[in-house]
């Protein structure tokens, strides 16, 4: 279950972090329109009406805030961060490993684990009463 929400609390912060949130609301606000011109007009003219480039309130406000998204990420020319970011870091230890043993790879050595278990007793144990 923990593993789960980690999963759906990555994906919704993914799409939050690329826009997602007003591409949705741009398809609300499509199919609000097409369900008003719908009403009283064909549905050919109503889809050609939605998507003839007329906006409605939510697409202006769509639009307007995937300007800002646009500009706010992209730092000014007298930004401090106009120029490249580097990290730097202190090389750790090098550690080399050894392998003694490769389990697995020939078939004629491997042997499965129970074949040094006992077997069950045949009669399985009574509950004590």
């Amino acid at each position: 279950m923990r593993r789960r929400i980690s999963l759906v609390l990555t994906l919704a912060a993914w799409l939050l972090a690329t826009g997602s949130q007003w591409d949705l609301a741009q398809t609300f606000a499509w199919g609000r329109m097409f369900a008003t011109y719908a009403r009283t007009m064909s549905v050919t003219e109503a889809v050609r009406r939605t998507f003839d480039g007329e906006m409605c309130v939510i697409c202006e406000a769509v639009q307007d805030a995937r300007q800002q998204q646009d500009t706010a990420g992209v730092p000014g020319e007298g930004s401090r961060l106009s120029g490249k970011v580097v990290f730097v870091s202190a090389p750790g230890a090098l550690v080399f490993a050894a392998v003694t043993r490769c389990v697995g790879l020939a078939p004629a050595v491997a042997r499965p684990r129970s074949a040094d278990r006992s077997a069950p007793p045949s009669p399985p144990p009574r509950a004590l009463a």
